[in-house]
């Protein structure tokens, strides 16, 4: 078999992801921040709301909670425990690799090709600028690319409900409070995978030195990872990835936020404010009011001046401690951003790739020998297995896509155990690189 048989993956490309003509096809949606607006204005006015209206409908998980490796142990350990089955299981697995390694490094060759012009960390040499419409059809265009990577990597878009509630909800726990101007963004587009109900670390520097009453963290719905797209009408595109995000969390994301103190906080700081003047004036005041005889408007003046500035302040110094709070959670939290994070997701798409296909062959082999179906009744069945194993192994609920795992498996190659096949090329190994060493010059003085 020689390398062209098995490169001809790139020909045969399309019908690997397996997405649908709808997805291909649509057109990105930009959202229309009216209707945005107008679903906050419904939340605002619920008392008290604890998750988006419908949950259960709007989002369902479809990421494979498990790595690869993880994924193999499992199936040798119940479907494939003999050595044959496992050497022929591991073979198949590096047979998949190579038959899709191809196919995702070109997917993200030309979405990186399509990013380059509106790159903002491009370290090459400037390109002539693009104009505004210019930049936003570019913008458009990548994000139209993106959407099929996405679904392969098993993210979930988050509703426009979604976003309505995680924006007007903050949780009583969450230190950093911010408000955005809706009229400031074109488009806002999130994305998420390993919705995880659960207490969620708290890695700042500023963390202990937040409030007088500790209590434990309670369990909240976050994410795993999460993925943003959004543009403002005087910057570009930002594309950025989040690591244990959570769902009221969300808005804390997006580019230009005002940090603003939350009310329970603003009426404590007031009340000190109050005491504290109250105890001045009637400590030192009556005093400067008795002694130096100055006029009792000019001494309420001067006082109310001192009692703005100490206000300007120590509203001042809130919220410069809270926008260092916010800048540590998205030091810690923030994965990858722009170009970096078109390679990531073309990794982590091949990565499912891979587990639908190991899922799907390992299941296949241990269906009846008497069930017989066509597609459909084939991929229902393998969705219902999958599934129902995966709950078990994991207590995760999952989405699996059957149909598309059948897919995967018709889309590869039919022979197996040819890796690396007869004629590919070998590259020699990475060496070590050292600096080259200039002979000692002799002293003739």
């Amino acid at each position: 078999m020689t390398i062209e048989r098995w490169l001809r993956l790139r020909g045969q490309g399309l019908a690997m992801l397996h997405v649908t003509r709808g997805v291909w096809g649509s057109r990105v949606r930009v959202r229309a921040l009216s209707s945005l607006a107008a679903k906050m204005g419904e939340y605002r006015k619920m008392w008290n709301p604890t998750e988006p209206r419908d949950w259960a409908q709007q989002y369902r998980e479809r990421f494979i909670p498990f790595s690869k490796e993880q994924l193999l142990r499992l199936l040798i350990q119940e479907f494939h425990s003999s050595p044959a089955e496992k050497e022929a299981l591991e073979e198949f697995s590096a047979h998949v690799d190579f038959c899709t390694l191809f196919h995702y490094h070109h997917i993200l060759a030309r979405l990186q090709a399509l990013y380059d012009p509106i790159n903002p960390d491009r370290e090459t040499l400037d390109q002539p600028s693009l104009t505004d419409p210019q930049r936003l059809s570019n913008e458009q265009e990548v994000l139209r690319a993106l959407e099929p990577l996405l679904a392969q990597a098993n993210f979930s878009s988050l509703s426009e409900d979604t976003l309505a509630y995680a924006l007007v909800v903050h949780h009583p726990q969450d230190g950093v409070q911010v408000t955005i101007n809706l009229d400031q963004y074109i488009y806002i587009q999130f994305w998420a995978l390993g919705q995880r109900v659960g207490q969620i670390a708290h890695k700042s520097s500023m963390g202990s030195k937040r409030g007088f009453f500790k209590s434990p963290p309670a369990e909240r719905r976050y994410f795993k990872r999460v993925v943003l797209a959004a543009r403002t009408k005087r910057g570009h595109l930002v594309l950025k990835s989040f690591k244990d995000i959570p769902l009221e969390g969300l808005e804390q994301l997006l580019p230009e936020l005002k940090v603003r103190t939350p009310t329970l906080q603003r009426a404590l700081l007031n009340l000190t404010l109050v005491v504290s003047g109250v105890v001045f004036f009637v400590n030192v005041g009556m005093v400067v009011l008795t002694d130096l005889k100055v006029a009792t408007s000019l001494l309420l003046l001067f006082f109310a001046a001192f009692m703005g500035l100490r206000a300007f302040k120590m509203f001042g110094q809130r919220r410069s401690v809270q926008a260092l709070e916010l800048a540590h959670m998205l030091y810690y939290r923030s994965t990858s951003n722009n170009s970096e994070l078109l390679t990531a997701l073309a990794l982590r798409a091949h990565a499912e790739h891979a587990k639908e296909a190991l899922l799907a062959h390992s299941f296949l082999a241990r269906r009846p020998p008497g069930a017989h179906g066509g597609p459909e009744e084939t991929s229902q069945w393998l969705q219902s297995e999958v599934e129902n194993w995966l709950l078990a192994q994991s207590g995760c609920d999952v989405a699996f896509n059957g149909t598309r795992a059948l897919s995967h498996l018709q889309a590869l190659t039919p022979s197996n155990g040819m890796y690396p096949p007869p004629g590919f090329p070998k590259l020699d190994p990475l060496a070590t690189i050292t600096s080259p060493q200039v002979p000692p010059t002799s002293d003739n003085s």
